[in-house]
């Protein structure tokens, strides 16, 4: 099942996307996905409305970032090998971990927004996956029974930002420079382990390739990672981080600018799309 988070006329809300629309199971009990997630009955919800006719069109909505409200979004950075040698980076033996903050994420079909500050804003393709069910110091063995689903999730990275100090906290936390979505793809609907494409493509153009295979961190390993310094709570996001091929490392650099269309794919999951705006 595909579950979608969007506002319609003015008016947030969620339900279970179809090819053509979108059942709203919006509640007072479960007004956002993340309450449906946290209360245990997404599944429940989603197989009730099966069936049922559409709320309103896909073209009649704006899109939300997939989980409007998350208590924490970790990011993993240089989690594929030929990232991790691009950027020059070390081999260490754990990952990588920063974070976003939910300002600073968008929805399918929304623009990505490049500061005034800075001309230096870079795609990012990675695979996001949902918290389902919460814990501490998760084994690794146990991980995939934590997770609700996956989505796609453009990183998107003010540079110049980014390397002011060894933090990457600013150049990741722009508003609206990270986009989330279109849809949460249940658990159920990928294999566990099962290699997923990783793709970006900017105008058209193919920019990174890669599949889950060439994860240094495999997702188990992640979750038992960041599940030990801090409590993981249903709707939590985990970006599992960036093939190589970004813009910062290419000669010359590419970087995007406004009118740009940026795509990420991710295999069995669909393809969020973006433009660029300047603020």
């Amino acid at each position: 099942m595909k579950f979608i988070s969007y506002a319609l006329r003015g008016k947030a809300a969620w339900g279970l996307a179809s090819a053509t629309g979108v059942v709203d199971l919006s509640s007072a009990d479960t007004p956002t996905l993340k309450s449906a997630i946290a209360a245990g009955r997404l599944q429940a919800l989603g197989e009730a409305a099966k069936g049922k006719a559409d709320s309103a069109s896909l073209a009649e909505i704006t899109y939300l970032p997939v989980i409007t409200d998350p208590g924490k979004i970790i990011c993993i950075g240089h989690n594929y090998e030929e990232h991790r040698v691009e950027t020059q980076r070390d081999k260490t033996e754990n990952p990588t971990v920063f974070l976003r903050v939910a300002a600073s994420q968008t929805g399918h079909l929304q623009p990505i927004v490049l500061p005034p500050e800075s001309s230096q804003l870079d795609y990012e393709a990675e695979i996001a996956i949902v918290i389902g069910k919460g814990g501490r110091r998760i084994a690794e063995a146990d991980a995939w029974n934590h997770i609700a689903g996956y989505s796609a999730y453009n990183d998107g990275s003010v540079r110049d930002w980014q390397r002011h100090t060894g933090q990457f906290t600013p150049g990741k936390n722009f508003d609206r420079t990270g986009a989330f979505g279109p849809w949460l793809v249940t658990r159920g609907e990928i294999e566990d382990g099962e290699e997923l494409l990783v793709e970006s493509r900017l105008n058209g153009k193919v920019m990174q390739h890669a599949t889950t295979a060439m994860m240094i961190f495999p997702i188990p390993r992640l979750i038992a990672y960041c599940s030990t310094f801090t409590t993981l709570e249903a709707g939590d996001v985990i970006v599992t981080g960036t093939p190589g091929g970004v813009g910062a490392r290419r000669t010359p650099p590419v970087w995007m600018k406004a009118g740009d269309k940026v795509e990420i794919e991710v295999g069995k999951v669909g393809v969020l799309v973006n433009t660029i705006a300047a603020e």
